[in-house]
């Protein structure tokens, strides 16, 4: 960047200084250093930006009211939970008005996304400065609400002729039995 009078000049864009003289728009770039220095005109760093997570900091190194955010990711945490048993809350629903049964694997499936809620209510709660909850509140734990899925393929063949008779593995290491 460079300024001439305190005022800025941006590159490829013509200025005029202020005894009348007019450049055009190429000069800055085709100029040297010592006809810009005959005119005054002074090359100063560019500002840099810092970037921050508008989300906890204010601004760069000032960080939002730790007990606030907790309450406010808490409830993010209590409104999404409440969105997924609602898909179910119709089984519920039905049981209570004619004792017709709810299926074990939608029982199953409510205690799992309320068990998650509980475990991310409790790492909100546990954080002791902004920098942790950004952190945990980014990851990954944050974000899933399905446990863990471990693949499972028997009998697979590859192009190379070699035939996978199972794959097993999820989060960590991966085993492949040839």
């Amino acid at each position: 960047m460079y300024t001439l009078n305190e005022k800025t000049l941006r590159l490829d864009k013509a200025f005029t200084t202020e005894d009348g003289r007019q450049f055009p728009r190429n000069w800055l770039r085709l100029s040297t250093q010592a006809e810009r220095d005959a005119l005054g005109i002074v090359e100063t760093p560019d500002v840099t930006f810092v970037n921050y997570d508008q989300r906890f900091y204010w601004s760069p190194e000032n960080p939002k009211d730790l007990d606030q955010l907790k309450e406010t990711w808490t409830a993010q945490v209590k409104q999404t939970a409440g969105s997924l048993l609602a898909q179910t809350d119709w089984y519920i629903v039905r049981q209570a008005e004619n004792s017709a049964g709810v299926p074990a694997d939608v029982l199953a499936r409510r205690s799992e996304i309320r068990a998650f809620s509980n475990e991310k209510e409790v790492a909100i709660d546990a954080c002791v400065d902004v920098d942790a909850l950004a952190a945990y509140v980014t990851g990954a734990d944050f974000n899933r609400w399905e446990p863990p899925t471990e693949p499972v393929v028997d009998g697979t063949a590859t192009d190379a002729g070699i035939a996978v008779t199972s794959v097993s593995g999820g989060f960590g290491e991966d085993t492949i039995t040839l």
